[in-house]
């Protein structure tokens, strides 16, 4: 390879990667297994950063909230991933939510545009045994490479169901029966004018109807060696929440807390809540809907829930296994492996959770790559910051023993005992701020 990095995997830690080091003056090669006709039944489409679960970024307030956090350091960074974001943002409320195809068709572009990024449409089986990589092909690597990595860290890989929640046409959604409204009306601007979800209401008797068709809705079958999987808690399927009890649902996804009925003027018993899809508006995701039931049993029950009786789907539920290293005992400090340092995993395959998360471990293993190839001294984010922060939890600072998917959160930030409660929350970001804008000033090893 004539290449700087070889880069394995084009989703978002992937492209997010490449993006780092080419604008650094590096050449990349990307390697990207859909458009061969082989790739997982997950994917959609043959786009690089293709969304295959919700298209949200989740909260975009930098100043209580981690994952908003995360955001403003990426920006900072010069991010693709929070770059093609913002020209493909959708109303959310507080929420940074994108068209999935506008977000995919803006990051291949400017990845194809630059000069230093050659994108190559290739299947990867084995990890390469020189040169510098960084591998990227997330929680759905394909069986021969995850093989590969089982031979090379010598400890079978873990895994966890992921589910895809529905989506709906908007035409066929009857809003005489549903209505626009944000939670305590807490829209995303002038814009959004707080009505950014769509809101289906539900009766005690429609819940519980609801809720029972759930528990006996048929559902996918388990293959033997998928049997023990355990699922991860952020991305539930919601059978498996509503056979937790009977009200588990009412206080999760289907919180009718703070959401006026116009047709009452009361909150309703439940709600199901969708969310904006595409810009256009046609498309709307069932949030925290994510199913392992079949399809037509997914279609006879959603379509009892008020105002989706004729509901058309432009995509069901789905279910797909996902895998993962454990990254605290295979990993260093510099996400190389252990013993073949000349390999770096990114993304969701490092045992970080969410699009942010997965984008932002892409962004960190470009500027480390980056700093190697420059013979410079690598100089982490400040611990106190999101970044930082994941960056320590999958590198060593999470149980090795019980290690699972996580997100970004404050409890992965060193604690502030000397805050009150009420105002610790922003206390963590104004520090994280701080500490990061000074880190960045000082980052003389990557320059841009």
């Amino acid at each position: 390879m004539t290449q700087d990095v070889h880069i394995i995997g084009g989703g978002l830690a992937g492209s997010e990667a490449a993006w780092q080091l080419a604008r650094r003056g590096f050449t990349v090669r990307l390697s990207e297994m859909r458009g061969t006709g082989e790739t997982s039944p997950a994917h959609q489409t043959d786009g690089l950063a293709e969304l295959v679960c919700s298209n949200s970024f989740r909260s975009d307030d930098d100043t209580k909230n981690a994952v908003g956090l995360l955001h403003h350091e990426m920006r900072r960074l010069d991010s693709l991933i929070m770059r093609a974001a913002e020209m493909a943002k959708v109303p959310a409320g507080s929420a940074l939510a994108v068209d999935r195809d506008i977000f995919s068709g803006e990051v291949q572009k400017t990845l194809e545009a630059h000069p230093n990024v050659e994108i190559v449409r290739e299947r990867i089986d084995e990890l390469p045994s020189a040169g510098m990589t960084i591998v990227a092909t997330g929680p759905l690597t394909a069986a021969r490479l995850a093989q590969s990595i089982g031979t090379a860290t010598g400890k079978d890989s873990l895994a966890f169901f992921d589910a895809i929640a529905p989506i709906v046409h908007f035409d066929s959604i009857d809003m005489q029966v549903c209505w626009k409204a944000s939670r305590w009306d807490k829209g995303s601007g002038p814009d959004g004018e707080g009505k950014d979800y769509i809101n289906c209401p539900m009766t005690k008797e429609q819940y519980l109807a609801f809720h029972q068709g759930l528990i006996d809705g048929e559902k996918t079958d388990f293959k033997e060696w998928e049997a023990e999987t355990p699922y991860f808690e952020g991305c539930m399927p919601i059978e498996v929440m509503a056979s937790r009890g009977v009200d588990t649902l009412r206080y999760g996804p289907m919180k009718p807390v703070g959401l006026d009925d116009p047709r009452t003027g009361r909150w309703p018993y439940a709600v199901v809540q969708l969310r904006q899809d595409n810009k256009l508006g046609t498309l709307w995701n069932m949030v925290g809907f994510q199913t392992k039931l079949k399809h037509r049993a997914q279609v006879e029950l959603f379509r009892t829930i008020p105002g989706l009786e004729k509901a058309e789907f432009a995509r069901l539920g789905g279910l797909h296994r996902n895998t993962f290293l454990n990254s605290p005992t295979l990993l260093d400090r510099q996400l190389r492996l252990k013993g073949a340092q000349h390999i770096r995993f990114a993304g969701q395959i490092t045992g970080c959770e969410g699009y942010v998360e997965s984008s932002a471990v892409g962004l960190v293993a470009g500027l480390m790559a980056a700093a190697e190839l420059s013979g410079q001294d690598w100089q982490s984010p400040p611990r106190t910051s999101a970044l930082g922060s994941l960056l320590a939890h999958i590198t060593g600072d999470a149980d090795a023993e019980t290690y699972q998917p996580m997100n970004v959160n404050f409890g992965l930030f060193p604690p502030l005992h000397d805050v009150k409660k009420k105002q610790r929350k922003e206390a963590y970001t104004e520090r994280a701020k701080a500490d990061f804008g000074n880190w960045l000033s000082q980052m003389d090893a990557v320059p841009a």
